[in-house]
């Protein structure tokens, strides 16, 4: 009975989850509903709520605002709209920095989250994967280290939004052979989901 029980919670558990998660999110996206009049909501004219329609409106909002953004006209209205939130108090130092944050996270051509790596942390003798999120340390902090560094984002368990930020030796970091994927899945399933095993390469020289 204990088996048949633990594997029907490990059927359900994840299902649960996802659902749950799932609802979550298309609750959150239909708020964009209330930005349309009562009078065309779904609940109005068909008489019942539809779950998902304001999670459509938001996507299709996604896509437009892109649309618009890509060509000269929209690219002026961006860059008006950066200048107008930089002169307000308060708003310009949170707008900005999440700005930054999502710039480097989204860029196609950024650096961001693109190498999972090996690093000793907390303390010499325990390892933890972390994320390359940038070269070299920049403003004054590159005047106060000595050698090549590197910008470090360990995340906790199991949710790795939260973490840490570490500049590291290069040295003192080992590249994983492994996809970022993987290694979120490494961490969020606190090593119980194990990435597949990989030859290992060995170089070999003649003398």
């Amino acid at each position: 009975m204990k088996r048949y029980f633990i594997t029907g919670l490990l059927i359900w558990v994840p299902l649960v989850i996802t659902a749950w998660v799932l609802s979550i999110i298309v609750s959150t996206l239909d708020q964009s509903l209330q930005l349309l009049p009562e009078a065309i909501h779904p609940r109005n004219l068909l008489g019942f709520s539809i779950p998902g329609v304001g999670a459509l409106l938001t996507l299709a909002m996604i896509l437009l605002t892109g649309l618009l953004a890509t060509n000269f006209i929209g690219q002026k209205l961006v860059v008006w709209w950066d200048k107008l939130l930089s002169r307000i108090p308060v708003v310009n130092s949170v707008y900005k920095a999440v700005k930054q944050v999502s710039d480097t996270l989204f860029a196609p051509n950024g650096n961001a989250f693109r190498k999972a790596l090996l690093i000793q942390y907390p303390r010499q003798g325990t390892w933890v994967i972390a994320f390359l999120t940038g070269g070299a340390p920049g403003g004054d902090i590159r005047n106060h280290l000595v050698g090549d560094y590197v910008s470090v984002y360990v995340p906790s368990t199991p949710n790795p939004t939260s973490g840490f930020f570490l500049m590291l030796p290069r040295q003192d970091v080992v590249e994983l052979d492994m996809s970022i994927d993987e290694a979120l899945k490494y961490i969020i399933s606190m090593g119980v989901v194990a990435p597949p095993p990989r030859p290992r390469v060995v170089v070999k020289t003649t003398t």
